[in-house]
C-alpha cells in the first residue's frame, strides 16, 4: 500500500455525495489534500459535501497541503488536477493519487504515479466490509449529477462480487 495518499477533488466530491468520506480514513488513514483542491472543494456552495469535507479536515486525517512550489508545467490540466499531480511527484516513496478526469490520470500514469479512481474506492470499502453494497453506492452517485462510467461501475462491482463475469450491470 501507498505510504501516501494524495486527493484531487473529483473523489472527495463523489464520495462526500455518498457520506463516504470517512471510507478514506478507514482505508488509507491520513490523506494529503493540495491547497488549491481544498479551494475547489471547500467553495461554500454545497453544504452538505463540504461540512463532511470540512469535518475530515478538523478531524486532521484530511490534511491540506500547501502546493509545491515548483514542478511540471502541466497546461493541460486544471489547477487541482496539476497541483495534486505535483504534490504527488514531490513525495518520497511509493504515493497514491486519487483522481478521475482521464486527462489527469493519463499524465499521473505517464509520470509513474499510481492512481486510483473514486470507483476504486468504493469498490475497495465494499472489500473491506465498509459498505454492504458497492451496487447501492454506485446507484445513489448516478442519482447525482457525478457520472462513472458503466465499463468502470461494471468491471469493480465484479471485482466485488457483486455480479459474475457473465452479467451485464
Amino acid at each position: 500500500m501507498a505510504a501516501i495518499v494524495i486527493s484531487d477533488a473529483s473523489p472527495l466530491i463523489g464520495l462526500a455525495q455518498v457520506n463516504g468520506i470517512g471510507w478514506l480514513r478507514e482505508l488509507f488513514g491520513t490523506v494529503l489534500l493540495p491547497a488549491t483542491v481544498a479551494d475547489e472543494v471547500l467553495t461554500g456552495r454545497f453544504t452538505d459535501q463540504e461540512a463532511r469535507i470540512t469535518a475530515a479536515v478538523e478531524a486532521g486525517w484530511l490534511t491540506i497541503t500547501p502546493d509545491p512550489q515548483q514542478g511540471l508545467e502541466l497546461p493541460d490540466l486544471d489547477e487541482g488536477e496539476a497541483a495534486s499531480i505535483r504534490l504527488a511527484l514531490s513525495r518520497p516513496g511509493p504515493v497514491l493519487l486519487l483522481i478521475d478526469e482521464r486527462a489527469g490520470r493519463a499524465v499521473a500514469h505517464e509520470l509513474g504515479l499510481k492512481v486510483a479512481g473514486t470507483a476504486a474506492v468504493i469498490g475497495l470499502a465494499r472489500l473491506r466490509g465498509l459498505i454492504p453494497s458497492a451496487r447501492a453506492v454506485f446507484d445513489a452517485l448516478h442519482k447525482s449529477d457525478f457520472r462513472i462510467a458503466p465499463a468502470v461501475i461494471t468491471t469493480v462491482l465484479k471485482r466485488c462480487g457483486e455480479i459474475d463475469d457473465d452479467s451485464a450491470s
